[in-house]
């Protein structure tokens, strides 16, 4: 037992896995197929016309215009070009997108629109590599998808950034720096790079700096393999920034981001006997504060929060937070929509918010009983859980996120819908991600489904709502409201207007 939890360099023999090796020396750069989200072609980068969107309404609210769209607009979409994740760091200075083909883009806040009067939020590509590819496990005769399921950055501490990137069985930490000099003239190795004969070299050179065009390069630096049996579903980086978890269905591991051969087995809910499974895990974040505090949800529809210090396997929570169920409701399908798909820790620490299939919830972490606040997201789909559960659109992870203030909350929908939550005004609006709207000066139009009667004018039909396009993943900008939205392979970037 180690000082976190279980060491887990490798897995129980249950659980075979091959003994954890050191990393391999891995090359300084990567080479990677290109996405369709860089392609030149088509990639349309359209900025708003600040001074001729329209006005706003006069009650203070906000509305949200368009800023960008990145990705191929053909019909025609790859599988692999399907985003899968999206992360703002910790300034919303960089973005970065993964998608199912492996591949990681970084995209840069444009210094232009930063300092433009209003600012505008505008971002351009900053660097593409691929992360991870595709393997198969030879004991299980598994293939181990490339897509990746998790981002998360580091704290800048230099110019360099950090992040870690997650498949379903690998995380694997990067470096992204800026190069714009060169050195030539080396005694030891000629100007191609191959190594040259000590034996040949008959006068000393000093070499020099040359300065080329800038150069992004992403670098892998350390690859955490071999713990997880079952699929990661989350990482998440700690205060602390010197450790991380993981968390599959099963499992939450504890690790340094210096030591790459063992974790620390932190959460373990297998049960002996595998008949007797009742919930799996399904996300788990660290506190924004404190260290020794993490969260983790179930597919049960529980919250626990776990103190590190009361023990070093935290099979026993400290809190757990879970709404009794009503009775009015119950349904077959009540355990399926009642599967929290997502948990985010407020900015403050304070509170947490949690994503089920049909609404979002607002917890406080002083009180366990009850979520203070309640957001149906689209009740209006209760009348067809039958139909979703055929297509198995009921086991769609909705993902949420607050905004900087912690005084908004964003999730989305199907029909590429998304929903926009004001916690102070209690109000809420339904707006799209649609390529109808990418047009200088285009202010979003609130969207409203009609669920039978009379269908207004700007109104859709809950039977005319495509579940083929869906919003899963979206990202708020730590300090502004700009806000991403991945809808297929499709990234848009609103910013509000007041």
């Amino acid at each position: 037992m180690g000082r976190w939890g279980r060491q887990s360099p490798v897995l129980e023999p249950l659980d075979p896995q091959p003994q954890a090796q050191p990393a391999p020396a891995i090359p300084p750069r990567t080479f990677m197929r290109q996405s369709s989200i860089t392609k030149i072609g088509n990639m349309l980068n359209t900025a708003i016309n600040i001074n001729g969107a329209k006005k706003p309404q006069s009650n203070g609210e906000a509305s949200w215009c368009f800023s960008q769209i990145k990705g191929a607009l053909d019909d025609d979409v790859t599988d692999a070009d399907i985003i899968s994740c999206v992360e703002f760091n910790h300034d919303g200075e960089l973005l970065a997108t993964g998608d199912k083909g492996g591949r990681v883009v970084i995209f840069q806040r444009d210094p232009a629109s930063k300092a433009a009067n209003p600012r505008r939020g505008e971002y351009n590509v900053y660097s593409t590599f691929q992360s991870h590819e595709p393997e198969f496990d030879y004991l299980k005769s598994l293939e181990i998808e490339e897509k990746i399921n998790k981002i998360r950055w580091l704290q800048q501490k230099n110019p360099v950034h950090f992040l870690l990137s997650t498949n379903d069985k690998t995380v694997k930490l990067w470096k992204v720096s800026e190069r714009d000099k060169s050195f030539e003239g080396y005694n030891t190795k000629e100007e191609n790079g191959l190594i040259r004969d000590p034996q040949n070299v008959t006068a000393l050179r000093v070499p020099s700096v040359k300065q080329i065009p800038l150069m992004v390069e992403a670098s892998p630096r350390r690859t955490f393999a071999n713990a997880h049996t079952y699929h990661i579903n989350s990482i998440s980086v700690n205060s602390d920034q010197e450790t991380f978890l993981s968390a599959d269905d099963l499992r939450i591991n504890l690790w340094h981001l210096e030591v790459v051969n063992q974790s620390y087995n932190i959460v373990d809910i297998k049960p002996t006997n595998m008949e007797e499974l009742t919930e799996v895990i399904t996300a788990a974040e660290f506190h924004p504060t404190e260290c020794n505090v993490f969260v983790y949800s179930s597919s049960k529809g529980t919250i626990r929060l776990c103190d590190m210090r009361s023990a070093a396997l935290c099979d026993r929570h400290s809190k757990q937070f879970e709404e009794p169920e009503n009775p009015t409701n119950r349904s077959f399908f009540s355990e399926i929509i009642s599967s929290i798909s997502d948990v985010k820790l407020s900015n403050s620490g304070r509170y947490m918010i949690s994503r089920d299939y049909l609404s979002i919830k607002v917890w406080d972490l002083h009180m366990e009983t009850k979520p203070i606040e309640t957001y149906p997201v689209h009740e209006y789909l209760r009348a067809k859980l039958c139909s979703l559960y055929e297509n198995d659109c009921i086991f769609d992870k909705f993902e949420c996120c607050w905004n900087g203030k912690d005084s908004s909350i964003m999730t989305g929908s199907y029909n590429n819908f998304f929903r926009v939550f004001d916690r102070n005004s209690k109000k809420d609006v339904t707006l799209e991600a649609s390529r109808d709207i990418i047009k200088p000066k285009t202010v979003l139009k609130p969207r409203k489904v009609c669920t039978g009667g009379k269908r207004k004018k700007d109104e859709i039909s809950v039977d005319c709502l495509d579940f083929n396009k869906k919003i899963l993943h979206t990202a708020w900008h730590p300090e502004e409201n700009i806000i991403a939205v991945a809808a297929t392979n499709n990234l848009f970037i609103f910013q509000d207007k007041f």
